[in-house]
């Protein structure tokens, strides 16, 4: 039966298994096709589509790229002239590469020792050896002993900059003797060394790696904000330059080297241009503040005289050797003078400074308007004299005034007896007295300011604000101080600003009484010249406190403008009644040293801050002042330490930048240099 069924039918078995083979081989003829035809279309991709790609990825694989530093934008005052401009120089560089002798290194480091000593500038500072040898960076000594790990691979190392003529061309003639040595144009900083304008606020330039490693320049260690930056890019460390190093770096351009596959430099570079920063345009005006600096060195000299020894006050000042100046409009905030003196040429910053030369310039390196600056006595005699930061003294006494009339402790017509001496504390036993202990009898507020009467401040101010008080007492002066720009930022956005010293806050070795008394006139707080010229803006302005503004505008490199400062910009505003601004500021109107034939009307508050240092007591000569007193145009602040009192030591200053102030802009708004404005 199962015969009939077919089922054991040879021939048919047979048929089926050649079906079933003849499927199989087709299967596997059909999958073969299909792989083959990936692979072509595949090929074909990579070979036509794709090939252009990979040939790029190829051609970076054997190439290694280097940034170069941008060119750093100008810094000119208000009017264009130029005070830190970037100029083109010539440069040698150093290539670091696989297969180099030591010996063939040490020795090129000696010949060009030898090159630059024969062919530089002997005004530069000559290269030793030792110097190039650790410029290279290549890890070992000149006795080829190791030093250290090199810090990078492919970047060529700066050697030296400003080449010569004769440099140049000796170099150029050698480039088969001279191996891994290339010349490249690049931009260096240079500041008028003739007429050092404003030296401190301009600041200065120190190679990345030197401001990434130093205290105070967090910016320079963030890594995602520094990632363009190189090493030996130099980059603005202090002042202006630190300020707006974004606005003035610029971008990076870019050298490309070809290289082999042991990293050995094969061809000629390629180099792509980097991009220029912006120009600022600074509120300074070059003369006024040439004008600042010069009255102050002026001064100094003067008080040092036999002319002035022969007098009984400007003798008092003849230890002083350095003086700060701030003039700033009062409509606008815009900074027309900062002079931190002496100064110094910034020029020796550039290719590095010598130990021998900072100490030098030590003394001369801070901004003392905005911050602490040392007297250049010797490093074991400072001690003995005052820094730039000095108690305020009797300039506080017109806000002293306002803060007493708005506490209702007394009114304008209210009249003190002034006896030259106040006592208080528990039994009396604590007194003070005038300058020279000089009774002024009944007087009122106005009066009081216009004499300078300590007493007057301690009993009235001082001491009442104690009794209504108590210990909230040195909170709320401290408050009332902040709005006027005391013992605050001001807001200049310099770095390293100080926000003054507030000795009735901190001083707790006395009592809250006794710290209200001195601090009423001016001799329980400590600030800078900036501070002292914001807070005589803020009186010109009857409360409105403005920020200083020190740069009028930007500009890119090739003078499109980027962004103008017109508009003042307001920090606060207290609100005090017309009387009580009245009283004040007739007060400050008085007769002072050098102004008897001011042609206009003079706002101004002269102070004699006594402090003790090394066992002695000094007086510092402090001033401030705007005018015209009626419709105010500027306020300037002045601040001599050891200069004696206030009247002599400072006042004369301040008149020659008004007078010079007034040439050139008017302080009624008319020039009188007979030109117009300069700007």
């Amino acid at each position: 039966m199962k015969s009939s069924l077919g089922l054991d039918d040879p021939q048919k078995h047979e048929a089926n298994k050649r079906r079933q083979y003849t499927l199989r081989i087709n299967v596997f003829f059909f999958v073969t096709f299909f792989l083959f035809s990936v692979l072509i279309v595949r090929l074909a991709m990579l070979q036509f589509v794709e090939g252009q790609e990979l040939r790029a990825q190829e051609a970076d694989q054997t190439k290694a790229q280097t940034k170069i530093p941008p060119i750093r934008g100008n810094i000119l005052d208000r009017n264009g002239a130029p005070i830190a401009i970037t100029t083109s120089t010539q440069s040698l560089y150093f290539r670091m590469e696989s297969g180099q002798a030591k010996d063939d290194v040490v020795a090129l480091a000696k010949q060009l020792a030898t090159i630059f000593a024969t062919y530089g500038s002997p005004t530069q500072k000559q290269l030793s050896p030792e110097d190039i040898i650790k410029a290279m960076d290549v890890g070992y000594d000149l006795e080829k002993k190791k030093t250290h790990d090199p810090s990078y691979s492919f970047t060529p190392r700066r050697i030296k900059s400003d080449l010569t003529k004769d440099e140049i061309a000796y170099i150029s003639e050698r480039r088969d003797e001279l191996k891994w040595i290339e010349i490249t144009e690049e931009s260096i900083r240079s500041y008028d060394s003739i007429n050092t304008i404003a030296v401190q606020l301009v600041g200065y330039m120190r190679p990345f790696n030197t401001a990434r490693s130093s205290q105070g320049h967090a910016f320079y260690r963030d890594p995602e904000k520094t990632k363009e930056y190189l090493d030996t890019e130099d980059v603005g460390f202090d002042g202006i330059e630190r300020q707006y190093q974004e606005e003035l770096r610029g971008k990076n351009g870019s050298k490309t080297y070809p290289v082999n596959a042991s990293q050995k430099i094969i061809g000629k570079m390629t180099i792509t241009p980097p991009q220029k920063g912006n120009n600022l345009f600074l509120t300074i005006n070059k003369d006024v503040q040439l004008a600042a600096e010069q009255a102050i060195m002026d001064q100094l000299a003067y008080m040092k005289s036999a002319e002035a020894r022969a007098l009984k006050y400007p003798a008092i000042g003849k230890n002083a050797v350095a003086g700060y100046a701030v003039a700033m409009e009062v409509d606008t905030g815009k900074v027309v003078a900062m002079a931190s003196m002496p100064d110094y040429d910034p020029n020796v910053w550039n290719g590095g400074i010598p130990p021998a030369e900072y100490k030098r310039i030590e003394p001369y390196i801070n901004n003392g308007t905005i911050t602490t600056a040392y007297p250049d006595y010797p490093e074991n005699e400072r001690k003995n004299h005052p820094s730039s930061i000095v108690y305020v003294g009797s300039t506080i006494k017109p806000l002293s005034v306002l803060i007493g009339l708005n506490e209702g402790l007394f009114t304008p017509s209210t009249v003190y007896n002034d006896t030259g001496v106040f006592t208080y504390g528990r039994n009396g036993n604590s007194r003070l007295q005038n300058s020279d202990g000089k009774p002024y009898g009944p007087i009122t507020a106005t009066t009081a300011i216009r004499v300078s009467s300590n007493t007057f401040m301690s009993a009235m101010i001082g001491n009442k604000l104690y009794e209504k008080y108590g210990k909230q007492a040195p909170q709320l002066w401290s408050d009332y101080l902040a709005k006027f720009g005391l013992g605050v930022s001001t807001g200049s956005g310099l770095p390293r600003e100080y926000e003054g010293l507030s000795e009735f806050l901190t001083n707790t070795k006395e009592t809250e009484q006794s710290r209200m008394v001195f601090a009423s006139w001016g001799q329980n707080e400590k600030y800078t010249t900036l501070q002292l010229a914001q807070y005589a803006t803020t009186l010109a302005n009857r409360g409105k406190r403005l920020q200083p503004i020190l740069v009028d505008k930007i500009e890119t490199y090739d003078g499109e403008l980027v962004k103008k400062f017109d508009e003042p910009v307001v920090l606060d505003e207290s609100q005090f009644s017309k009387l009580h601004w009245d009283t004040v500021l007739n007060g400050m109107e008085s007769f002072v040293t050098g102004f008897d034939d001011f042609p206009y009307k003079l706002a101004r508050k002269t102070g004699t801050s006594t402090q003790s240092v090394g066992g002695q007591h000094i007086d510092n000569a402090v001033f401030i002042a705007f005018a015209p007193a009626d419709k105010p145009k500027l306020a300037v602040a002045v601040v001599v330490p050891e200069g004696g009192f206030g009247s002599w030591g400072a006042a004369p200053i301040a008149r020659k930048i008004f007078d010079t102030y007034d040439q050139y802009y008017g302080l009624d708004g008319v020039p009188k240099n007979g030109k117009g404005k300069t700007e």
